[in-house]
């Protein structure tokens, strides 16, 4: 493989039997054992400052943007591909044609362990996907989300917010 494209924050920790390649990572964040992460040329894959990323995770921002947002903690063996589909047949192609979309993952969010999430995906900030989903669509702020394929199982609650973000224009909305 040949390395490029690699900007580090600073206190970045990620072990060697990693690898990294065409990305932008933040201040303090960990990425564990047996990951493999990458962007392209094209496509730099941007993971925010306090982020942790689990052993065994893939994090393929090949075809199109990848981006994680600060404080995102991603458990172990976690799959998020930015292209999917048949793409050693393109006869079958012609069936079932390559997805190619971005995944923005947003601030806060919690990762579970053996999800996979699917291209044109937007997690938003303080959201909750829970281990093994399967995630093909997109979920606002504040969401809990589980399932294969993944369905909203409820939202955080007011409270909840109020105890993770009491500046957050969602409950100032409410109130009002």
């Amino acid at each position: 493989m040949i390395y490029a494209n690699i900007i580090l924050g600073k206190n970045v920790s990620i072990d060697p039997s990693s690898n990294v390649n065409n990305v932008s990572i933040g201040d303090h964040v960990k990425i564990a054992q047996k990951c493999n992460i990458y962007g392209s040329e094209k496509n730099i894959l941007h993971i925010g400052a306090g982020a942790y990323v689990g052993m065994n995770s893939l994090l393929n921002g090949y075809a199109a943007l990848l981006h994680i947002g600060e404080c995102v903690s991603i458990a172990q063996n976690v799959n998020m591909m930015t292209h999917s589909g048949p793409n050693a047949s393109p006869v079958f192609q012609r069936i079932f044609p390559i997805q190619v979309g971005e995944i923005i993952i947003e601030e806060h969010t919690w990762v579970g362990a053996s999800a996979i999430i699917m291209p044109n995906v937007k997690i938003g900030k303080f959201c909750i996907i829970a281990a093994g989903s399967f995630v093909n669509k997109s979920f606002p702020d504040y969401s809990i989300v589980g399932g294969t394929p993944a369905k909203l199982i409820r939202n955080l609650t007011l409270e909840e917010i109020n105890k993770i973000a009491p500046d957050s224009d969602v409950i100032k909305h409410i109130l009002s």
